[in-house]
């Protein structure tokens, strides 16, 4: 239970601080953060969040890297369910809290999306359907291939939290112009209840393009790179 109980806490903390950054602060008047400042808080909530309970849970925070890590040999198939269960409650919990703390100021809107994921009219760049499929995909594959990579015990023991947190700001600044950035369905849906309408109607692309991108990347590590670990 603590290991689930990390998970919930850690997902909340993932969905808190890098959609809240969206929401609150990346174009708060005259010094928004922008791009870059939401990109980093994402990096940042894994970060910290890696230090502070990967020892106890592994720190997904993800239903797409506990599903890559299962691929990979890492994790067992027994905990995966309630892992993600944990994971999903997290980020609902965090995009409550986020909708009370954004609703108190005068003139506050969901229209905006809610930083929700989205392909097409609803792309911060207008980016298609195929755009955003390739890139959740390919993005979440990387993400797998590093976090394999740098937790593998030939690797520099420590440094695993820096670089997946670095990698996961790297993804942001990449891709959050086409889908706003998911690689991570329990923070894609968080906010996506609470946005509702077309958040929902287009949630299935970043469960199913996460999950796959992470299938991928953990039979690439597993297969091509590297030899699987218990």
């Amino acid at each position: 239970m603590k290991q689930y109980g990390a998970e919930f806490f850690g997902t909340f903390w993932l969905v808190l601080g890098g959609c809240g950054s969206a929401v609150l602060a990346a174009a708060f008047p005259n010094v928004g953060i922008g791009l870059l400042g939401v990109s980093l808080a994402f990096g940042l909530t894994v970060l910290t969040m890696a230090y502070a309970i990967g020892h106890i849970s592994g720190c997904h925070l993800n239903p797409a890297v506990s599903v890559g890590l299962w691929m990979g040999g890492r994790f067992p198939a027994s905990k995966l369910l309630p892992y993600i269960v944990a994971q999903v409650l997290g980020g609902i919990v965090a995009g409550g809290i986020l909708y009370v703390i954004a609703s108190g100021k005068a003139g506050f809107s969901l229209s905006g999306g809610f930083a929700s994921n989205g392909y097409g009219d609803h792309s911060p760049g207008g980016y298609s359907f195929l755009a955003a499929l390739v890139t959740e995909i390919v993005m979440t594959m990387m993400f797998l291939l590093v976090i394999l990579g740098a937790t593998d015990k030939r690797a520099p023991q420590g440094f695993a939290p820096i670089a997946i947190g670095f990698c996961l700001t790297l993804i942001h600044l990449i891709s959050i112009p086409v889908t706003n950035t998911s690689v991570n369905p329990a923070r894609s849906t968080g906010v996506a209840l609470f946005a509702g309408g077309w958040a929902l109607g287009q949630l299935w692309l970043f469960w199913v393009a996460p999950i796959v991108g992470a299938l991928l990347g953990a039979l690439i590590y597993r297969y091509l790179i590297g030899p699987s670990e218990t």
